[in-house]
């Protein structure tokens, strides 16, 4: 009942991702709440249940705040993996597996 509720809660509030996208060139993702990995070829983050690969070439991320993160670079490949609590994580700071 309690995980019912606060999944409403995470929807109502717009908790979860929100990407948009210019081409394969740059993405905008709101609600981003941590940047886990970070190299030119490779980005992790994490956002509300979901954790984001992005792989490409020159991958920068700029401007990280509160309303989201902006990643540039030519993007070739992005997934989403969905994290249920703990079992997904490598750390206490919320990696994923791969």
């Amino acid at each position: 009942m309690f995980k019912k509720v606060t999944d409403k809660a995470l929807e109502a509030f717009y908790l979860t991702p929100l990407i948009h996208m210019d081409g394969n060139k740059e993405m905008l993702i709101e609600n981003c709440r941590r940047i886990e990995e970070y190299s030119e070829v490779f980005m992790r983050l994490i956002s509300g249940k979901l954790c984001i690969n992005i792989w490409g070439n020159g991958l920068r991320a700029y401007d990280f705040n509160k309303s989201g993160l902006l990643i540039s670079g030519q993007i070739s490949q992005i997934e989403f993996t969905e994290r249920n609590g703990r079992k997904n994580e490598k750390s206490d700071k919320g990696l994923c597996e791969n």
